[in-house]
């Protein structure tokens, strides 16, 4: 074969190989294009009908209802049984205050209520008395109306018998001393029927004076028995608050939890209302994610979203559930808030807080502490 053969054979075979390899990438060019539209296509899928209905943030953080005890009644701290970090269950002893001062109020207030229940007695007493007191003016009354009526026979018989006397002198029938002891007998009389008049007016004040004392005994009694009695009710309410005020000398963990901000010692003099220390209940933690405004169109309470901490890792999963929106943005409750009415506004991007509630088994088997950073991601189907 000669050598022009053998290059015309050579160059057939490099231009069929040419138009292989042509043709070869223009299936490869035609693969990858319809690759990428099926993943476009794929994607925009996705998006539309699943990833367009998460909501996602990392501007969450843990939060509880932090619980501070406080004491109802002051006094010194006679023994602190707990530290910060310590898990305490809900009635369990945290302070206990001296109790003398609240022992001697105690046994105070019992033995004002024993006065007073003697004292409802004797007005109960009282009242008998007092009705006896009646019945004896009321004869006194009787009787000083008894003797006015004799004075005012006396003093009858004294004017006639000086009138008679007097008639009788001019015809010498009657001697001076007869008549002087006639004018001395009508004196007398006249005396007598004024002490009988005062008399009468004594014994009717004296009766309505003791009518007057039993109406205002009987307002101290009236509709109550020895144990319904206002005095006996308020040395009672007073013996009770005494006694209220012994039991809170033992101040006890109002929920579950761990202590913190614990800022009490022993031998301190403390008011009531001042904070000793704070229970975090860990077992109620929830979450306060802020999402930004634009992301709340289809935010709704009762959603499930899916949480996941910085502490743990994405590996860990909490489930949870929408339970609330908050009434403003972040910077509405802010300490300075924004001043949006002044010249220089720059529009903000406004992030509200959503409470987020946690499954309580979940939180129990990996606890979360309070101030945690989270990322949230609420499902709005």
């Amino acid at each position: 074969m000669s050598k022009m053969e053998t290059e015309v054979i050579e160059a057939a075979v490099q231009l069929e190989a040419d138009a292989r390899n042509k043709l070869r990438r223009k299936r490869l060019f035609i693969l990858l294009g319809a690759v990428v539209l099926a993943g476009a296509l794929g994607y925009g899928t996705y998006s539309y009908s699943h990833a367009a209905r998460f909501v996602t943030t990392e501007n969450a953080y843990t939060a509880a209802e932090t619980a501070q005890v406080t004491p109802s009644v002051g006094g010194i701290v006679s023994e602190v049984r707990v530290t910060d970090t310590q898990a305490v269950k809900q009635g369990d002893i945290v302070v206990v205050l001296d109790e003398t001062d609240a022992r001697l109020a105690l046994e105070q207030a019992e033995a004002e209520l024993g006065r007073s229940l003697r004292r409802v007695r004797g007005y109960v007493a009282n009242d008998q008395s007092l009705a006896a007191q009646i019945a004896a003016r009321r004869s006194d009354e009787k009787r000083a109306a008894a003797q006015l009526e004799a004075a005012t026979a006396d003093f009858d018989r004294a004017q006639v018998d000086l009138s008679r006397r007097e008639m009788l002198v001019e015809s010498g029938s009657v001697s001076g001393d007869e008549l002087t002891k006639a004018r001395n007998a009508f004196h007398t009389a006249v005396a007598n029927l004024s002490a009988a008049q005062a008399q009468v007016t004594q014994a009717h004040a004296n009766y309505n004076a003791a009518l007057g004392s039993r109406e205002a005994n009987a307002v101290l009694i009236a509709n109550a028995t020895e144990q319904t009695n206002p005095e006996v009710a308020l040395a009672r309410a007073k013996r009770d608050q005494a006694r209220v005020n012994l039991e809170r000398t033992v101040i006890r963990a109002p929920v579950d939890g761990v202590v913190a901000r614990r800022s009490v010692q022993v031998g301190q003099q403390v008011q009531a209302g001042v904070a000793l220390l704070s229970v975090v209940p860990l077992s109620q933690v929830h979450v306060d994610a802020n999402f930004k405004e634009g992301q709340l169109d289809k935010v709704r309470i009762g959603q499930a979203v899916e949480v996941h901490s910085d502490l743990y890792g994405k590996k860990v999963k909490y489930r949870g559930v929408i339970s609330g929106l908050s009434g403003g943005t972040g910077s509405t409750f802010a300490t300075i808030p924004a001043q949006n009415a002044t010249g220089n506004w720059i529009k903000v991007v406004q992030r509200v807080p959503v409470r987020i509630e946690l499954d309580a088994d979940e939180l129990a088997a990996r606890p979360l502490q309070i101030g945690l950073s989270m990322t949230a991601t609420i499902d709005t189907k």
